[in-house]
């Protein structure tokens, strides 16, 4: 009940994200760096916070107190080098995404060239697994170019997730009128 009673909380938040979708098409370079900066807050939050836990543990059975510290101090780095390096860190997280696709398909290779006597159809995995190859060569080969192109698939995402949230809120508002209308003028408890 309480997401009904917040229907314009889903509306504005779907405004956001249409904004912020329009922002990848029509600024990419402001929408990348706008990304880097929420991912700088958070991994400077997120070690703030680590560190912290790491010097209140209440418990010898919980996360060892030095790893806590040290995966702090790495958010930090983390959220620092995002703040000072934007490029930097726009290219280190490219590069991640590419190295990711190309250890993917190689594992998805060997996985049925060992299949292939179990299965049938296994050169399916072996053309996924090309393709994560080719896109994570793309990626290493033109990065400007693959940096854009995440862009606009994010930008996509969040235009369509930011309509969808909207119809949520409409449909909700609506939905607390009728309840509205049949207990004849009463609000409704949400």
């Amino acid at each position: 009940m309480v997401l009904i009673g917040n229907w314009w909380a889903f509306v504005l938040r779907g405004v956001v994200a249409i904004l912020f979708g329009l922002l990848c098409f029509l600024l990419p370079h402001m929408a990348l760096l706008t990304l880097i900066f929420l991912f700088g807050f958070f991994a400077l939050a997120d070690g703030i916070f680590n560190i912290i836990a790491a010097f209140r543990r209440t418990g010898p059975r919980q996360f060892p107190w030095w790893a806590l510290l040290i995966e702090g101090i790495i958010s930090i780095i983390a959220g620092v080098i995002a703040f000072v390096l934007p490029v930097a860190a726009a290219v280190g997280l490219l590069l991640l995404i590419a190295a990711w696709a190309v250890a993917t398909g190689i594992m998805e290779i060997v996985a049925a060239i060992r299949l292939r006597k179990q299965i049938t159809g296994e050169w399916l995995l072996v053309l996924s697994g090309l393709l994560s190859i080719t896109f994570g060569v793309l990626l290493f080969l033109f990065p400007r170019a693959g940096a854009l192109a995440v862009l606009i698939w994010i930008g996509a995402y969040a235009i369509v997730f930011g309509i969808l949230l909207i119809a949520l809120g409409v449909r909700l508002r609506k939905f607390i009128r009728t309840v509205e209308h049949q207990s004849h003028g009463f609000p409704a408890v949400a």
